[in-house]
């Protein structure tokens, strides 16, 4: 029996094409598609982008300054469970922040790192609320889950958003 190249090359490139096709597809409809509309219909998100791999779901987010990033992942959370089963999701902002936002940032920095080195978490929101008063027109928001600590800063044209993992040294100024 001799097998002829062409039925054979043309079987391979088939059935590439159809393996590669189907799981393209499949993680377009039941990953990619749904978690882009989970995001995307979140109030305050610009845009977003997302990679999928086996063990993680990278999701970058370009927020509006008065987004609630603490409510945004919770929702994510909630709401993405069954689509991302169990990957770990990632999350990256992206910095609109301002020198103004920056410095305050720098100021902040030694007392958010003290209060979770300490675990006393609860002298986060305390700091922010005297940046708050300290600054016109600048709003300070932290929220907290099981895995992080949200921060928020704004001065309503920029933003800075935050995400300090506990357990973790507070460093640089970038989520």
């Amino acid at each position: 029996m001799k097998l002829r190249a062409l039925p054979v090359i043309l079987t391979v490139v088939v059935s590439i094409t159809l393996l590669f096709g189907g799981w393209f597809t499949y993680r377009q409809l039941t990953l990619h598609n749904p978690l882009m509309n989970i995001v995307n219909s979140y109030p305050g998100v610009n845009s977003a982008q997302v990679s999928i791999n086996q063990k993680d779901v990278a999701l970058k987010l370009d927020l509006k300054p008065e987004t609630d990033l603490g409510s945004l992942v919770q929702t994510l959370n909630k709401q993405s469970a069954d689509i991302i089963g169990a990957r770990t999701l990632k999350l990256e902002v992206v910095d609109h922040s301002d020198d103004t936002l920056n410095q305050i940032w720098e100021n902040a920095m030694f007392p958010v790192s003290q209060a979770m080195a300490n675990r006393q978490y609860t002298d986060i929101p305390k700091t922010l609320e005297q940046i708050a008063r300290d600054n016109s027109g600048i709003t300070a928001k932290a929220e907290m889950d099981d895995r992080n600590v949200y921060v928020s800063l704004s001065n309503g044209k920029a933003s800075k958003f935050l995400i300090l993992p506990l357990g973790a040294q507070v460093t640089g100024g970038n989520a």
